[in-house]
């Protein structure tokens, strides 16, 4: 099992900055992908961004590439995005999840959820 807390949400103002951290424990995270998800009020859960385990290669969503980075310390066993120019549309809850089984945007292919930090971005 990987249990996931991520950490680092909050409040700013349109055009501010976020980093949230994800850090795991029972098992190393050097063998998983990890991704990023986020869910707005009434709306579906949306990819963000996965990293490789090596944190070789990383995928973004259109919606926030140039301006997220996704990164990974393992040996902290932690996964971190960097937001930058944040917008109200980045407004939701953000989870972190964990998988082996591909590098994937499907929320499917990943078993291992954290429980989500709010992000909400003022206009």
């Amino acid at each position: 099992q990987v249990h996931l807390v991520e950490s680092g949400g909050g409040l700013v103002q349109a055009g501010g900055s976020l980093r949230l951290s994800c850090a795991a424990s029972g098992r190393t995270l050097s063998t998983y992908h990890m991704s990023w998800f986020r869910q707005a009020p009434g709306k579906e859960r949306e990819f963000v961004g996965v990293i490789s385990w090596s944190g070789g290669t990383t995928t973004y969503a259109d919606s926030v590439k140039g301006r997220f980075t996704i990164s990974r310390d393992n040996a902290k066993n932690t996964v971190y995005v960097q937001m930058n120019s944040l917008k109200p549309e980045d407004t939701a809850v953000y989870y972190c999840v964990a998988g082996t089984e591909a590098y994937s945007r499907s929320p499917k292919m990943y078993p291992y959820w954290g429980q989500g930090t709010q992000v909400t971005v003022s206009s």
